[in-house]
């Protein structure tokens, strides 16, 4: 309306502030995860792990097509992250790689050596899709037998927002399925930064901490060693 004043910058700030509180009170502003400083990332691979130039060119594909993702919806970042991963590194098993029977490789480890088994594949794509701003409540890392390989695997799994049904992620095969499609595979429990789950209707019950699981805070331990901020 003509002739009334201005608000002042300070009291847009002010506005500004409390609508953003409000918006973190109602759940309303996207968790998103602390960015990634590459350069610091493959400078450590290279003093921890003496990465020759043909294994950092892996971690560089890597950066660039996070750096090219951001701007996809988030149903094309789980087909591309999926892709990405299933087409970038060859299955092996651990005792293969590692020579060990269980070994939790971080994702520069598994974009170093270019091969992973179904444990690398699934923290690959989880972490990658975190720092693409997936909520981390949207995400498990959901350990499943294999029934017709009769044999323990490990998945990806992701909850739409509303949805009780999450998709499945596989390095098994290259379409991404929701879970009642996927009848090859019988859960077992699922994780993330923020809880372990038992499977069951409405998304399963919560049932504990993630904390307990050594792996998994050994994982994060390496990975902050390698350069990466805390999950």
């Amino acid at each position: 309306m003509p002739g009334l004043p201005l608000p002042s910058p300070a009291f847009c700030l002010r506005l500004a502030c409390a609508a953003v509180a409000t918006s973190l009170a109602m759940g309303l502003v996207a968790e998103r995860a602390p960015q990634w400083d590459f350069s610091q990332i493959i400078s450590q691979a290279q003093r921890l792990y003496q990465a020759s130039p043909r294994k950092v060119a892996r971690l560089e594909a890597w950066r660039d097509f996070i750096a090219r993702s951001h701007a996809l919806s988030e149903e094309e970042k789980l087909r591309a992250v999926n892709r990405f991963f299933n087409d970038y590194l060859l299955f092996a098993n651990d005792d293969r790689i590692w020579g060990q029977n269980d070994y939790w490789a971080s994702p520069v480890e598994a974009l170093l050596k270019g091969e992973a088994d179904c444990e690398d594949y699934s923290l690959a794509k989880y972490f990658t899709l975190r720092q693409l701003g997936v909520p981390s409540d949207r995400l498990r890392i959901t350990y499943v037998k294999a029934l017709e390989l009769n044999q323990a695997h490990m998945v990806l799994t992701y909850y739409a927002p509303g949805s009780r049904e999450p998709l499945v992620l596989d390095n098994l095969i290259a379409q991404i399925k929701p879970a009642s499609q996927r009848r090859d595979l019988l859960p077992v429990y699922a994780f993330n930064a923020e809880g372990l789950w038992l499977p069951g209707p409405d998304g399963g019950r919560r049932t504990g901490d993630s904390k307990k699981l050594a792996r998994w805070q050994d994982l994060l331990a390496k990975m902050q060693r390698e350069g990466f901020p805390p999950e």
